[in-house]
């Protein structure tokens, strides 16, 4: 099974999500795949890095992983934005959400349990 990162990165109690475009698109953790050799929180780092040109510091886990599919289980973790801006790059939209607006996004569905972990957390 091929492990996903996914990473609400939080600055000023607001947490990032990006939106994926197309027929089954919607908003999502930023992230991807775990490389062989590496471990959620490294790639979790470098997916960031690479996304959106932001540097994280990533902490503790939203809960147990989700299978996205019989091949892929997606991780969440919480991460802590330490410098840079985002820059949109492979999504249509980035945005920063409140804890207060979190339930108006149309979330894709293996990122909906992490999202209702993350009021608590903000």
């Amino acid at each position: 099974m091929q492990i996903v990162v996914g990473v609400a990165v939080v600055r000023d109690g607001r947490v990032l999500a990006a939106y994926r475009p197309g027929p089954d698109g919607g908003w999502e953790f930023p992230g991807g795949k775990v490389e062989p050799g590496e471990t959620d929180e490294q790639a979790a780092v470098r997916e960031i890095r690479e996304e959106l040109d932001l540097e994280i510091k990533v902490g503790a886990s939203l809960g147990p992983g989700v299978d996205i599919s019989p091949q892929y289980r997606l991780h969440v973790y919480l991460a802590t934005a330490l410098a840079g801006d985002p820059v949109l790059r492979e999504h249509s939209e980035l945005r920063w959400f409140a804890a207060a607006e979190l339930d108006e996004a149309d979330w894709l569905v293996p990122d909906r349990p992490f999202v209702r972990e993350l009021p608590a957390r903000l």
